[in-house]
């Protein structure tokens, strides 16, 4: 109980620093680099394009076509909103990166409107 009162405490310090993105933004983040992850035959770091990526798939896999309308209600609408939200988790130290990790990796990895526009399913 203590860890996920941690964890709690430990996002609303970011919304208390920085109210840009809902609470569910951080959550849905982190389940989306868990699920990159998982897909990974075998478990390491991923790039930030990596993880832009992921978590296009992951949210196209849980809201279908709209992602883009749940993704702009927490705020998030480029890929470099991905990249702070991120970063805000790694002040907290809730996720760690390696020396070569910067916010730009985030930037314009993909058109949002066109990424999340064009809802299809892909072929697993």
């Amino acid at each position: 109980m203590e860890e996920s009162s941690s964890f709690l405490k430990k996002i609303e310090d970011i919304l208390e620093k920085d109210p840009s993105y809902k609470f569910e933004a951080y959550t849905f983040v982190l389940a989306a680099l868990h699920d990159t992850v998982s897909g990974l035959k075998k478990p390491r770091h991923i790039t930030g394009g990596e993880l832009a990526l992921g978590i296009r798939k992951y949210a196209l896999d849980q809201f279908g076509p709209m992602a883009l309308t749940v993704l702009h209600h927490w705020g998030i609408r480029k890929t470099l909103d991905f990249g702070k939200i991120v970063f805000a988790l790694i002040d907290v130290k809730l996720l760690s990166k390696q020396p070569e990790d910067k916010l730009e990796d985030f930037d314009k990895v993909y058109e949002f409107e066109e990424s999340f526009g064009k809802y299809k399913i892909e072929d697993e």
